[in-house]
């Protein structure tokens, strides 16, 4: 049975700490101002000028030749897939990758494409394990045709890749032949950590895409980039996805001012995340992950409560985290202020202690 999206909880009370994800930043009364300002036009008969400064820009940033808006990261999964594979390849990626995951089954029912999930911590695998995935050429076996890398990688969490070892990696799928993509949900986050441009981060690969909705505060869009050949081919599955949109400018502009005012804060958010791990890792029983980025990991049962009850518990003070695989995650992000980290473990104290 297919449920459908979570709705507030009754008689809960407001969300006062959203500490659930970083999709939940509303955006500022300044870049609706920019949304409101914004130059618009037919953006999927090509006329909006707002969406070709956005995408001018990310290709730019990206070290690539073009790039196209689409509505959601998901969707760049999608089309890029749709784009590099034909039915029955074979993907190469991470067992926790989004696209397993988190999509819907989508690559299999609409691109026809398997997954090969390769194991390794913190959701990354290293070069020994790629090249042990090779399979060889032959009728009997799927060709293989693209290696995918999540960066940060969530259910890993929010590790960063470290770039020789994305390098390394490229390198690898080049020397087979294989395209190259990387799922840049959080990309902004891994440059900030690691102190790169993004250009730099993605150097290896042949298309990339950067999500607008979390770490950056727009209400939607994202960016999904390449060569001119590839986004010219991938635009025919954007039309059949009903990713082409209208005056699709507005939304643009949101982007456009994230890049502009929300990427250097991100830091924020990471140290953020850090002292929610340092308070959490005095808790007796608590089990933390540390941090790369601006998601905690975190299980409370060797305290002596599940993460579920810490989950409902702290909902019902109006603190809001998410559970993912057993642990709660807590994500940091641009309307988080300091302040609220130092409420929300003493509100995990207490309620451990009780």
């Amino acid at each position: 049975m297919v449920h459908a999206p979570e709705r507030p909880t009754h008689g809960a009370p407001p969300v006062r700490i959203n500490l659930y994800s970083d999709t939940q930043t509303r955006p500022s009364q300044a870049m609706k101002a920019a949304m409101m300002a914004a130059e618009v036009g037919d953006e999927q008969h090509g006329d909006d000028p707002t969406v070709h400064a956005l995408c001018d820009r990310m290709a730019a940033l990206l070290g690539k030749e073009a790039a196209m808006f689409l509505p959601s990261g998901t969707m760049c999964n999608v089309v890029a897939l749709n784009t590099h594979c034909r039915n029955g390849d074979e993907v190469v990626a991470h067992e926790s990758a989004h696209i397993l995951t988190s999509e819907g089954g989508s690559h299999a029912a609409i691109a026809g494409v398997q997954i090969n999930p390769l194991r390794g911590p913190r959701g990354m695998f290293d070069a020994e394990t790629l090249r042990g995935a090779i399979r060889a050429r032959g009728r009997y076996s799927p060709p293989q045709t693209l290696l995918e890398i999540e960066q940060t990688a969530n259910i890993g969490g929010g590790a960063v890749w470290p770039v020789n070892l994305l390098n390394e990696l490229t390198g690898i799928a080049h020397e087979q032949g294989w395209a190259t993509h990387m799922d840049g949900a959080r990309l902004m986050n891994a440059c900030v950590a690691a102190n790169l441009s993004a250009a730099e981060m993605c150097a290896g690969f042949d298309t990339v895409w950067l999500d607008f909705t979390k770490g950056l505060g727009a209400p939607l869009g994202a960016v999904l980039a390449g060569s001119e050949e590839f986004i010219g081919r991938a635009w025919r599955w954007k039309q059949r996805l009903g990713g082409s949109m209208r005056q699709a400018g507005i939304c643009a502009a949101a982007c456009l001012y994230a890049l502009d005012h929300n990427i250097d804060r991100l830091a924020d958010d990471h140290a953020n995340a850090r002292a929610l791990a340092a308070g959490l890792r005095q808790m007796e029983g608590v089990a933390v992950e540390e941090p790369d980025t601006n998601l905690v990991y975190f299980d409370p049962a060797g305290a002596g409560m599940t993460a579920a009850a810490l989950q409902g518990a702290l909902r019902a003070e109006g603190i809001a985290v998410s559970a993912l695989g057993g642990r709660l995650r807590a994500c940091t992000h641009l309307d988080v202020a300091s302040p609220m980290i130092g409420e929300t473990l003493e509100a995990i104290r207490r309620l451990l202690r009780a």
